[in-house]
């Protein structure tokens, strides 16, 4: 990739995006929420909308010049509606937070009650933790899963709700290897006269491919990450039907956001349009057929699986049972110093901190994206396995970076 305009005006961080261009072609992307964009992708985001102001939406702007931004953004949301079958998309939220917030802003008022799944057990900070801005402003409660089972207790959410009597239920999770019902969801939100938010922000690629169920159409309201398994443009977006549409836009702009990033927006617009493409359907199966043989490689060495398996691009390690002195945070330092990269995760029925959790959370969408398959997801399999075994062991570490050197370079990133 060429830095050289970078480095003629600012060498420090020239050196940095070069230094991480490197990292990334030299580990194992492996966090559950990352992937790599492609380089059309990056070249949207780097372009001259990045100088553009354009408050207000297409064909309704507060200022002049924006009919190159106007194109843009009504592709995005065009090609949005068309990949998740929605009446109306906005895609100017700048993360999936902001989405949230906007769906909480457009129908809740302070002190109403929200009813979402405890962080710990797979929920988002934006679902209503208490050091993030929705556990601030509402009342929450939180629902969990079955520690036995690994799975959401739809029953023990059912009765939550009747008994909490909550505005909105949020459904939707960032630690879940399963596929959600969100038809159940939907009931319960009906039989306590909820609104229903449906996060997809990690399986957003999922269900444009149709691997996941779509909660479009069913939920009221639906937000995503589009920069995740959808490999879009960094941000987030709000699916919805007609009945909101107006005022959803009203709460993303003016409401809660001024100018929307035009230069996310564009790269929103051409991610989409590569996952309107019948390849990224085959590169979804791949990314689902690669966690499972992942997760099928760790429970061979004996490794416990949250839930069992997996329906996603994730799999969630509980590692209490196999390395009860292992933390999820010591499996994850050891495994970044072999260059496998990915994070501690709390699990069901944590017994230690969400500081020091007991679990890791492992993804395939990045190494999808360069080109595994799944004898190669196995061979990784096997090598985190190898690391965790053998954690203060560093010339064994050292063997799984010369592993991990070798798989790189067989599958290198932006020739």
């Amino acid at each position: 990739m060429d830095f050289d305009p970078v480095r003629s005006s600012d060498p420090e961080v020239a050196d940095a995006l070069e230094g991480e261009t490197t990292r990334q072609q030299e580990t194992l992307a492996m966090i559950a929420s990352e992937n790599h964009a492609s380089e059309a992708v990056l070249a949207a985001q780097g372009s001259a909308l990045t100088n553009k102001y354009a408050e207000g939406y297409p064909n309704n702007r507060y200022y002049g010049g924006c009919e190159n931004a106007d194109t843009v953004e009504e592709l995005a949301r065009e090609r949005a509606k068309e990949l998740w079958g929605a009446d109306h998309a906005n895609v100017q939220p700048h993360a999936g937070t902001q989405a949230n917030m906007a769906v909480y802003f457009s129908v809740l008022e302070p002190g109403d009650k929200i009813l979402s799944l405890d962080l710990e057990h797979g929920g988002h900070l934006s679902h209503g933790h208490p050091v993030n801005f929705s556990g601030s402003l509402y009342e929450v409660e939180q629902y969990e899963m079955d520690p036995e089972t690994g799975r959401i207790d739809y029953e023990g959410l059912d009765e939550h709700a009747r008994e909490f009597e909550p505005d909105i239920i949020v459904s939707g999770y960032s630690a879940y290897p399963r596929v959600v019902d969100w038809e159940r969801v939907q009931e319960t939100a009906d039989a306590v006269d909820a609104y229903h938010l449906a996060d997809m922000a990690h399986i957003t690629g999922l269900v444009a491919a149709g691997v996941h169920d779509n909660p479009v159409g069913i939920a009221d309201f639906v937000t995503g990450s589009t920069h995740k398994t959808i490999r879009a443009g960094r941000g987030g977006m709000i699916l919805t039907d007609e009945e909101y549409a107006d005022v959803i836009d009203r709460t993303v702009f003016p409401g809660i956001q001024g100018g929307p990033l035009m230069h996310n927006i564009a790269g929103k617009a051409v991610g989409f349009g590569e996952a309107l493409e019948p390849e990224f359907d085959e590169h979804i199966e791949q990314v689902v057929a690669n966690a499972r043989a992942l997760g099928e490689s760790m429970q061979e060495q004996g490794f416990s699986l949250v839930s069992g398996g997996t329906d996603t691009h994730l799999i969630l390690v509980d590692l209490r049972e196999s390395h009860p002195e292992v933390t999820g945070n010591d499996a994850a330092e050891a495994l970044e110093e072999a260059g496998i990269v990915l994070n501690a995760n709390t699990v069901p029925g944590e017994t230690r901190s969400a500081k020091e959790p007991s679990g890791i959370r492992i993804g395939s969408p990045a190494l999808t994206t360069r080109g595994f398959e799944e004898a190669e997801m196995r061979e990784v399999g096997q090598l985190i396995g190898r690391v965790i075994d053998n954690i203060d062991d560093a010339s064994v570490i050292e063997e799984v970076a010369a592993e991990v050197d070798r798989l790189t370079d067989d599958h290198p990133l932006y020739e």
